[in-house]
């Protein structure tokens, strides 16, 4: 819980996958949620929004614009 959630877009780091955009979105879930794992309750708001911030970040990364990338 105490790691950090690293850079996802180039030049840090490259070829990353949906898995690695799914595993950001868990820890922050996890960070602003103060739950490592959620109460049978709490797992479908926890699940939803897992899913929904992994959508939402790989918008992000497919829309940014890396001034100086090669490609």
């Amino acid at each position: 819980m105490c790691r950090s959630i690293k850079t996802l877009r180039p030049p840090f780091t490259e070829g990353v996958t949906e898995e690695d955009v799914r595993a950001a979105a868990l820890q922050y879930v996890r960070k602003i949620s103060g739950f490592r794992a959620p109460a049978a309750h709490n797992a479908e708001a926890f699940d939803r929004a897992v899913e929904e911030i992994t959508r939402a970040s790989a918008v992000l990364l497919e829309s940014l614009e890396v001034r100086g990338a090669r490609g």
